[in-house]
């Protein structure tokens, strides 16, 4: 692992488990008279895990791993143990740490050894960058090299500002979140708290709008963009991901959003909280979202949609109409040999007359089921 803290600094496994379980998985540890003590100074897999680390077994089909590892401690499910005991009864070096929720607790073990390799990084504000006489820093916040911050803007404390960075005018960032590198906030943008942006987002770009000008064959008239961006709370952001500004209203991504690397979130939509969006999907204008969504990559939206909560979008799927009901939906034609496919394709622009032919025959087959007869043998 990248960040493993000194051996003076390391907490004890049983320490360590208490301090970085936030949402009550109560993890137990078996022999913890024998094991508990063992000090632990960052986290690895299960094949590359030394002797100072924690590692973790969510995916059963890895437990073949488990024999051969040499981490201080496991974390793994009660059944997986079980499994395991029964093909090694010998106990292994390492100590065993049972949760029903492995992989989570690994999400609460990895922000807590984050969240002290923050805590080591160089604070206060660097000599290059310019921040106007009337932005407001809170306590603690830091400043990179050449970084920008504008009139009227407010910075929460214990927040972190990259390199580079560029904070318009009466732009609002919540406590304890950091802005990587090169982000760039326009003019109004409300961030909230504990918010990652990753380098090169951009937040409060103009929407792509414009009216049709007569007074030019084929020119467009720009509409003035007048709305901002909100960000919820604890929202993550990946590199290169542009959320433009309402026309009107703000453009809303509500808290607990993610979104990956390279996201194109168009003027005025709305994100509902906890939704979470994989790389390279464009949402057009004015749609809207609902909770806890799930968007798979390269996802497109057309404009002015509705998404209710729950909705799972696979990956490469086109939307174009409202989804309002929870579930799963894809809309992917499958690859094949570009003859095969040629094929496939061709048939399926026939569908609409293939459609036709067949309503055709139900009906005439209907016609002549209800048809009178007359079976009858003529006895006279």
């Amino acid at each position: 692992m990248p960040v493993l803290l000194a051996p003076q600094r390391a907490p004890a496994l049983t320490e360590l488990l208490r301090a970085a379980d936030s949402v009550g998985l109560g993890c137990t540890i078996e022999d913890e008279a024998r094991t508990g003590q063992r000090r632990i100074a960052g986290i690895g897999s299960l094949t590359a895990a030394g002797p100072a680390e924690i590692s973790f077994l969510s995916n059963p089909r890895l437990q073949g791993q488990l024999a051969g590892c040499g981490a201080a401690a496991v974390i793994l499910r009660p059944q997986d143990w079980a499994a395991f005991r029964e093909q090694h009864p010998q106990p292994p070096e390492w100590a065993v740490v049972l949760c029903t929720q492995p992989y989570l607790m690994y999400a609460l073990l990895a922000q807590w050894f984050d969240r002290h390799r923050i805590a080591g990084l160089p604070k206060g504000i660097h000599p290059s960058a310019v921040i106007a006489d009337d932005a407001v820093l809170e306590d603690g916040v830091h400043v990179g090299p050449l970084a920008v911050i504008e009139s009227g803007a407010r910075i929460g404390a214990g927040t972190r500002i990259g390199a580079a960075c560029v904070i318009g005018p009466d732009c609002v960032i919540g406590p304890d979140s950091q802005l990587h590198a090169h982000v760039t906030l326009y003019h109004g943008v409300r961030v909230g708290a504990r918010a990652i942006l990753h380098s090169g987002v951009v937040l409060g770009a103009d929407g792509f709008g414009f009216a049709p000008d007569p007074r030019t064959p084929g020119a467009w008239a720009k509409i003035a963009q007048l709305g901002g961006v909100r960000v919820g709370d604890d929202v993550e952001i990946g590199a290169n991901t542009t959320v433009d500004r309402g026309a009107v209203e703000d453009t809303v991504l509500g808290n607990g959003v993610k979104l990956d690397n390279q996201i194109m979130i168009g003027h005025n939509c709305r994100i509902g909280d906890h939704t979470a969006m994989a790389a390279c999907v464009g949402v057009a204008g004015s749609t809207t979202m609902g909770q806890r969504c799930v968007i798979g990559g390269a996802a497109m939206f057309g404009g002015h949609l509705t998404l209710g909560d729950d909705v799972h979008i696979s990956g490469g799927t086109a939307v174009t109409s409202d989804i309002l009901a929870p579930g799963r939906y894809t809309g992917v034609f499958p690859v094949a040999e570009h003859g095969a496919w040629q094929h496939n394709a061709a048939v399926i622009g026939q569908l609409a007359q293939l459609r036709k032919r067949i309503r055709a025959a139900e009906r005439q087959a209907a016609g002549a089921a209800q048809a009178p007869t007359n079976n009858k043998q003529d006895t006279r």
